[in-house]
Formats: C-alpha cells, structure tokens, sequence
C-alpha cells in the first residue's frame, strides 16, 4: 500500500436515476502518470471528484497516499494539487496576487515568480484574471494546483482551449513534475496526449472500467495494426467486405467505415474489389496505425471528442 499513490476498491456512486460509478477498481503507484478516459457521463467526473475529496462515495474504500478523507482531511489538502476543468478565481485580482493568496495556504511551495515563467504567464503577472484569455486562465488555474508542492497532481482537462505551443509548454511542466517524484491522474481529450504523458490509461463507459493498460498494451487490443477509413455510395454492409484477408472487425462512425486489418498491402485491393462488385462509389478512402482512439471508438462506439 505504501508504494500506491491512489487506491480505490469497488467504488460506487449512484444517483436516482443513474448508476454514475458502478464498481470501478484503481491503484496509481507512486510517481505514474495515470489517465482516465471516457465519454461525458461515463462516470469518470464523479470517480475524480471523490478521488479528490469533493464528493462522498456510497460504497467502496478509497485511500489517496495510504491516508483517507474520513480520517485525514487535513493532511491530504496539503499533500494534493487540483486543477479543475472550470476553475473560478477572483476576477479582480492580478495573477500574481492570485499564486500569493495560494501560496499563503501552503506550507512549501515553489516561489510564485518560478510558477509564472515555467507557465508562460510572466508578461501577465499584473493583468486582472478577469482580463484573461481562456488558455491563460488554464495555465494559471494549473499553477495555482502546483504552489503547494503537492505529492499528487489531478489534471482535469488540462489544455482544453489552449493552442498547440501552450499545450506543449504545459506538457513539459507535467513532465519535469514527474521528474521530480510526482503522482499525476490526468483526464484529456487529445488522444495524443494521454498517449505522450501517461504510464497506464483506465478507460471508463456507463460507471465501469472497460480496459486498463499501457497505451501500448491497449493499442493492441485492437488485434491489427492498420485501419482503413472508408466511405462510398451507397454505403457498404459490413458482410460486403468481412472476408477481406486479415480482417478483424469494424467501426460505423456516422457514414464512414473504420476497418481493422493486418496489411495495407493486401487489404485495400480486397476493399476496392468489394466496393466495385458492389457497383459503389468510393467517396473517402484513408489509411493510418492503429491508434488509441480507434480503440476507444471500438469500445464505446464514440470519439472522445464527440460530445
């Protein structure tokens, strides 16, 4: 237990309507970058907010650093950063005072003029948080999570609105916090970052983990390196191309088709035979690696992004 930085067993949460956490099981060692990935309302929000203390599990045991929020409030408070999707800060106040006001909660922390230049934020220092931009407000929010020197660092969404340089920069934060023996659980929609920055993924759908490993070992899942993305007129059924050599199965997104295939090679002439037999016309027609998205797709049936 004491190498774990987040443990959480059998955990539940359940509404009237809805079974929003529905048994989920999770251990972060020390020092990981975790990731946890699901489509909005797969439960994932509520399993971070009783992670992070700010809602109450109905069931299950739940220990962050070997410590509990039933028993060690206090101390976890201290111990942890957060970074919340929406974060609201004073409007009125500058940055700097605002990472001043954070850092007085603090026993240890960096200082706040060290936050502001790894973050990009030091030509703002004296603008209003009012005055802001989206993607500054971010960054500002995510330092404000760091001030504290914490032992475990909850990113929620972490570069939503930010533009790739800033996206970037703030990868190499996270990075150089690891460095220094930090814990992070991270949820994203870029695919590709949590395939840059995360050890191991959970991927959550209707209040259950679904699939749990490496990004690598979760790639695999797929049983195919390669996807061919289609799309004709008329559409093509599935049964119209499923003896293609070294098929192993397909994705209906709206009116495209995501085939898993062993070879490019020997795929997509099959393909482009079905498609004429079929007397179609090929409209789309892409190819790329398999990818952690494409296994996400194949197991909700829903891109990350599209809700």
């Amino acid at each position: 237990m004491s190498e774990l930085a987040i443990s959480c067993r059998d955990l539940r949460k359940y509404y009237p309507d809805v079974k929003a956490v529905d048994g989920i099981d999770l251990e972060v060692g020390r020092g990981e970058c975790f990731g946890l990935l699901g489509p909005n309302g797969a439960g994932k929000t509520t399993t971070i907010e009783i992670l992070e203390g700010l809602n109450t599990p109905d069931g299950g045991d739940v220990r962050i650093l070997g410590l509990t929020w039933r028993d060690d409030e206090r101390e976890l408070r201290e111990r942890i950063g957060v970074s919340l999707q929406e974060t609201q800060l004073g409007e009125k106040l500058s940055v700097v005072e605002t990472l001043r006001l954070f850092r007085s909660f603090y026993r240890n922390g960096p200082h706040p003029d060290d936050l502001l230049k790894s973050l990009s934020l030091d030509e703002k220092r004296n603008a209003r948080v009012g005055k802001l931009s989206g993607g500054q407000r971010q960054r500002l929010a995510v330092a404000c999570a760091l001030v504290g020197e914490p032992d475990i660092l909850f990113l929620d969404e972490p570069t939503t609105g930010l533009d790739p340089q800033s996206r970037l920069q703030l990868w190499d934060v996270v990075e150089h916090y690891r460095r220094r023996g930090g814990t992070v659980l991270l949820t994203t929609h870029y695919m590709e970052e949590a395939e840059r920055l995360c050890d191991r993924i959970a991927i959550v759908d209707h209040g259950q983990r679904i699939a749990l490993g490496t990004p690598q070992e979760l790639i695999a899942m797929l049983d195919a390196p390669h996807v061919i993305e289609f799309q004709s007129t008329p559409a093509l059924s599935e049964a119209d191309f499923a003896s293609i050599p070294g098929f192993h199965g397909a994705t209906r997104r709206s009116e495209r088709w995501l085939l898993r295939v062993d070879s490019l090679a020997l795929s997509v002439p099959q393909l482009l035979s079905a498609v004429e037999a079929r007397g179609a016309k090929l409209d789309i027609l892409s190819t790329h690696a398999a990818t952690l998205e494409d296994l996400f797709v194949s197991l909700t049936g829903r891109e990350l992004r599209d809700v």
